[in-house]
């Protein structure tokens, strides 16, 4: 009796299967990256509902990919998903405020000391350099610049420390911090943190870590001295919005 070939019932993998997976990761850390600075520069306030359907429209991708990349984002705290409403941004409480800004105080004295054991000559150089622009931008710039400056400086100095998982998580606190700004602080005029930047590169050179972790408590003192952390200061900011936006 003649034997026949027993075919595989196991389907054929497109010649171009892992190419669209590889398409929509790419594109869902596009959308990531795009909501993640609008949100850390204020353009998307806290409280703003995120429209998946414009987002899927935008980048040519399906609401699928979307809500995924909104998932990132909501595990990294800077969206919230409220049941039966949607997707938004997230509204940090008060106790949460007051929780990051400890976490950033306790990590950015860390990373100072791994800073002056690892940090080359060359690489401060540089972030004096970005001190320079820094000033420029203060005289020269929109508050929008000086903004993403500044939150710059830290991330920067962060990674001459030689600890990328140190580095990500300053990078999330810091971007969880944009939204305490948005909702709790009070409006400053001629601030201008590349003095305060500038005093704590001149202590890294000099290796004086005592100097350095003296004169970031005093800067992030003062960043958390812009913020008035009472209950409807929140709502106070959100309205004030609406009535720039309709007046």
């Amino acid at each position: 009796m003649k034997k026949t070939r027993r075919q595989s019932l196991k389907p054929s993998t497109p010649a171009n299967g892992g190419a669209d997976t590889v398409d929509n990761d790419d594109v869902s850390e596009r959308i990531r990256n795009t909501l993640a600075a609008a949100i850390g520069e204020g353009a998307l306030k806290p409280g703003t509902k995120i429209l998946e359907e414009a987002i899927a429209e935008h980048f040519g991708v399906s609401r699928t990919v979307v809500r995924g990349a909104l998932g990132v984002l909501e595990s990294d705290h800077l969206l919230e998903r409220k049941r039966n409403r949607g997707t938004f941004v997230a509204e940090p409480s008060i106790e949460q405020a007051k929780s990051l800004f400890e976490a950033r105080r306790k990590l950015e004295r860390l990373l100072l000391e791994l800073v002056v054991m690892r940090a080359t000559s060359e690489q401060l150089d540089a972030l004096e350099r970005l001190t320079d622009e820094e000033e420029h931008i203060h005289h020269h710039g929109d508050e929008k610049s000086k903004t993403v400056l500044s939150g710059k400086f830290h991330i920067v100095l962060a990674g001459l420390a030689g600890n990328p998982v140190l580095t990500e998580m300053l990078s999330k606190i810091v971007a969880r911090l944009s939204l305490v700004m948005s909702l709790y602080e009070e409006d400053r005029e001629d601030d201008c943190g590349a003095d305060h930047h500038r005093m704590i590169v001149a202590a890294l050179k000099a290796k004086d870590l005592a100097k350095a972790q003296d004169l970031m408590d005093h800067h992030l003192a003062d960043i958390e001295g812009r913020v008035r952390l009472t209950e409807g200061q929140g709502d106070r900011h959100t309205f004030l919005a609406v009535l720039a936006n309709f007046s």
